[in-house]
């Protein structure tokens, strides 16, 4: 097992991606602190993870027999965020994995002089804002342990421009230039920090294809074949599945990438390479 001995904590693990990454750490003998938003946030335009969602996720990594801890966070509130990172040490004694997994994907449909103030702050206070409080709080854990690997999840939206989606890119961004500079401060630590930037990804059953539905028609595409055409711009003809983002996370946390820091692992089925 190759996270044996390990403890990991994961943000957005109610579902998705940060379901898949939960489980796949939990089958390496991983124990866990999974946290989620377990509520909607005015500005965006689909629900976010619940709390039942968050504790079927705690269930399924139990019935893998490693140790598990979950509770609600919403990665704007230092408060919240301090508390399970707290309860989390107390529980397990460290924290040798950070995943900066939870973030916002509302398209805004709109040109860059036409976003509203407030929907750009969300956009940024979630997605760059929300990697770097976590980062902060468990970043001085792991300081005093002298190790750590820190990943955030960022997205090829971090690598290219996308038209209509100015916060998200510029939020991805800095995602990026976050992981990059962290991992220069970390370094004399033995802390990594590495980045990975999906591509476009099919959405599990909870999702039921609703956000790339909204994407759809924030960039004014037919909605009734909208997978086709997402599929067909990327030179694999497929879309990214969670688990090849876990795959790669459970690489960048263990042993096996010890030398690795300041790096994007690009899983976008080419979508970067056009």
């Amino acid at each position: 097992m190759r996270l044996k001995n390990k403890v990991a904590l994961i943000t957005g693990a109610a579902r998705g991606i940060g379901r898949s990454i939960a489980i796949n750490f939990a089958q390496q003998g991983c124990d866990l602190i999974l946290l989620d938003v377990g509520q909607d946030i005015a500005g965006v335009s689909y629900s976010l993870g619940s709390e039942n969602q968050l504790e079927h996720t705690a269930m399924l990594c139990r019935d893998l027999e490693v140790g598990v801890l979950s509770g609600l966070a919403d990665v704007r509130d230092v408060e919240q965020i301090e508390l399970i990172v707290t309860e989390g040490l107390a529980r397990f004694g460290k924290i040798d994995v950070l995943v900066n997994n939870a973030g916002i994907a509302t398209p805004s449909g709109k040109i860059v002089h036409d976003i509203e103030e407030s929907d750009w702050q969300l956009m940024l206070d979630v997605d760059l804002n929300g990697v770097w409080r976590m980062t902060k709080s468990v970043g001085r854990i792991m300081s005093q342990q002298r190790s750590g690997s820190i990943i955030n999840i960022a997205s090829t939206a971090g690598l290219v421009g996308y038209r209509y989606f100015s916060a998200y890119v510029a939020a991805k961004h800095g995602v990026i230039g976050l992981t990059k500079a962290s991992a220069l401060d970390y370094a004399p630590l033995k802390i990594r920090v590495n980045a990975i930037c999906p591509g476009s990804v099919r959405d599990d059953d909870v999702l039921e294809g609703k956000m790339l539905v909204e994407i759809a028609k924030a960039i004014k595409v037919n909605e009734q074949n909208h997978e086709s055409l997402f599929v067909e711009s990327h030179p694999l003809n497929e879309l990214v599945e969670c688990s090849d983002i876990a795959n790669a996370a459970i690489w960048l946390a263990s042993d096996d990438a010890v030398r690795v820091t300041g790096s994007v692992t690009t899983i976008d089925a080419g979508f970067t390479v056009k």
